[in-house]
């Protein structure tokens, strides 16, 4: 059972990546689960057999996640924008106790507090310079080389709790044409057959893989240090990120079209499902 529900949590997470404005990080500090992921990866080749088998039921469904989740929440988003969103924003808000338990205690100060406007700051500025497209990437040494960079960037702002990865994506300009172009694309080469679909979309997904592996390993490191020697002040930093979450995604124009009482009545529903479910997902902070 546990290591079904580790499954779920790790789908919530893969979940929450490939939404722009949501965070992966978010979620695991929700579920409290963040710190157990980041000492088993940070500990993966020292304690190999433990850390997998800790790691190993969250990618699983991280991946599962992320291949169902670039097909289903496209189609998610085009329906039903609104409450699709504020059940995301539901499962912010309601990691935001498990984040202020961890704060308390700690020495916060002046300094907190303007790391906390700082980075909320920085969440806002990088949803309004945000960019939109639907180029389809052309495969050359620079772009593989560029791919693996996004990767890495990509996956440390998805450990950062606070911080979406698939908005960073967004502000380069890559979204559209990883997530909702080639993951897609791929399962599509797959099924119907057309191999050279196939293999022109592992050739963009592949550097970007090892990107991703590469900057998780890279950002959990930097975290731990930050854990242990301003614990309090990177957890203002966190709680700045997350603050500014709701507040990213609403700013979408999008979200509001064709509004009437019935998305509304369900976008309360959704909201309350989701910090409900973040709730209970949740709980003490485990450690490996």
């Amino acid at each position: 059972m546990k290591w079904f529900l580790d499954v779920l949590r790790g789908m919530v997470i893969g979940l929450a990546n490939v939404i722009p404005g949501v965070s992966g990080g978010t979620m695991m500090v929700s579920m409290g689960i963040y710190d157990k992921l980041i000492w088993s990866i940070n500990h993966l080749f020292k304690q190999f057999k433990k850390c997998l088998t800790i790691l190993f039921p969250y990618a699983v469904g991280m991946v599962l996640a992320v291949l169902l989740g670039a097909v289903g929440l496209k189609i998610a988003f085009a329906k039903f924008p609104l409450p699709t969103n504020t059940l995301f924003i539901g499962l912010i808000l309601g990691s935001l106790p498990f984040i202020l338990k961890e704060m308390k205690g700690e020495n916060i100060g002046w300094q907190g507090i303007l790391v906390f406007v700082l980075f909320f700051a920085l969440v806002v500025v990088l949803k309004v310079v945000e960019k939109e497209t639907s180029t389809e990437i052309q495969l050359s040494v620079l772009e593989i080389l560029k791919l693996f960079l996004l990767g890495a960037i990509a996956s440390a702002t998805m450990v950062i709790p606070g911080v979406s990865g698939s908005m960073m994506l967004k502000t380069l300009g890559y979204y559209e044409p990883i997530v909702t172009g080639a993951i897609p694309a791929l399962m599509k080469g797959v099924t119907s057959g057309d191999w050279a679909m196939v293999g022109h979309n592992v050739g963009v997904l592949l550097p970007f893989g090892l990107g991703i592996v590469f900057g998780i390993f890279a950002i959990a490191k930097l975290i731990e240090f930050l854990m242990k020697k301003w614990k309090g002040r990177t957890y203002c930093a966190i709680l700045g990120m997350v603050a500014a979450s709701p507040v990213v995604i609403l700013m979408d124009p999008g979200l509001y079209e064709g509004l009437n009482a019935w998305i509304i009545v369900a976008s309360v529903v959704t909201l309350a499902a989701g910090v409900f479910c973040a709730l209970k997902l949740g709980g003490e902070p485990e450690k490996a």
